[in-house]
């Protein structure tokens, strides 16, 4: 399954080869024209007809939170940085998996209530009784990922790693397979070191210098207990970005997004989020500035090695994006 495959292909931050050579594979028969730029974003360009048409950059990021190590004690114990936002108490006691396919479970070197924030108390515990024994399978610079198995849930639900952002990803690769040649031209993007300040968006934004920009990425849920406040509920539709921290997307656009879902009979739901972000901020913000838009994939846990979605949410989501792609925008 191609959502399980995406999610269990290993491209933490800065690391996204793997997955880049995966969905090249899967969209190669679909694309006009696929560019991997000098940074390693895979731009996927298909041709529009339309007389009016406009440039739409659809952004969704390839890389995946890890860590990378810093330091392999002299007990075979390792330190390590993060790549990305993670919580400690979510990464203590995970198993991690190297690129090399070394497995490690993440320890405490202090009491984990003493931690509070700060991952250089933090280590890696791969069974080495030494330093010189650890280095025979990791060095300094190695990156990781967590370990988190594609699994069917109930409701039609899922969960696994990297669902954040291989669920956008896979919106872009279906929302490719289903739009036939469109209105508009339209560049799908598959961005890399998204977690790292949406890098690979604004070398992308300024490439394409689009007229409407589209980030397809997760967004958190609001209907499970956590320290979150909000209405995005799992199972409620394919999300139509308003706002978040980053920016406050574009009122023609989604107000377009709306009749979109209405005329096709797309569920959708609103999403406004208090915290967080997405490549739609960097595209907004691109050339003299772009009109920005996002769809969003309602996630619980985020951020950790068993998120869980909805596939109905997801396939609402790819739809929304083929059928968006084909309208006639008046601006």
């Amino acid at each position: 399954m191609l959502l399980k495959e995406l999610t269990q292909t290993f491209g933490v931050s800065g690391y996204e080869k793997e997955v880049r050579d995966y969905i090249k594979d899967k969209v190669k028969n679909y694309a006009d024209d696929i560019i991997v730029d000098a940074i390693g974003n895979l731009i996927v360009y298909k041709k529009g007809y339309g007389e009016n048409k406009k440039k739409i950059m659809a952004a969704a990021h390839m890389d995946e939170i890890g860590i990378q190590v810093t330091k392999i004690e002299s007990s075979g114990f390792i330190k390590f940085k993060t790549l990305g936002f993670l919580w400690p108490d979510t990464t203590y006691m995970s198993r991690v998996k190297f690129r090399n396919g070394v497995v490690g479970i993440v320890n405490s070197t202090i009491p984990m209530e003493n931690v509070k924030g700060d991952f250089t108390k933090l280590c890696i515990d791969i069974g080495a009784k030494s330093k010189e024994e650890a280095m025979e399978f990791v060095k300094v610079g190695d990156v990781a990922s967590y370990i988190g198995p594609y699994e069917e849930l109930k409701g039609n639900n899922v969960t696994a790693k990297a669902l954040d952002n291989r669920a956008g990803c896979y919106v872009l690769i279906k929302a490719l397979m289903e739009m036939g040649t469109p209105y508009n031209d339209v560049y799908l993007v598959f961005t890399v070191q998204e977690e790292l300040g949406c890098r690979g968006s604004k070398v992308t934004a300024e490439r394409i210098q689009p007229d409407i920009g589209i980030a397809v990425d997760i967004t958190p849920a609001h209907d499970y207990p956590c320290d979150l406040e909000g209405s995005n509920t799992l199972g409620d539709g394919t999300g139509i970005k308003i706002s978040d921290p980053s920016v406050i997307c574009d009122e023609y656009l989604v107000s377009e997004m709306v009749k979109c879902c209405v005329e096709n009979n797309i569920k959708y739901q609103y999403d406004v989020i208090a915290k967080g972000g997405t490549d739609a901020s960097s595209i907004n913000l691109s050339n003299y500035g772009v009109r920005a838009s996002g769809i969003s994939i309602v996630t619980r846990y985020p951020h950790g090695p068993n998120s869980m979605v909805n596939m109905g949410d997801i396939a609402a989501s790819a739809k929304l994006l083929s059928k968006y792609v084909d309208r006639e925008f008046q601006f």
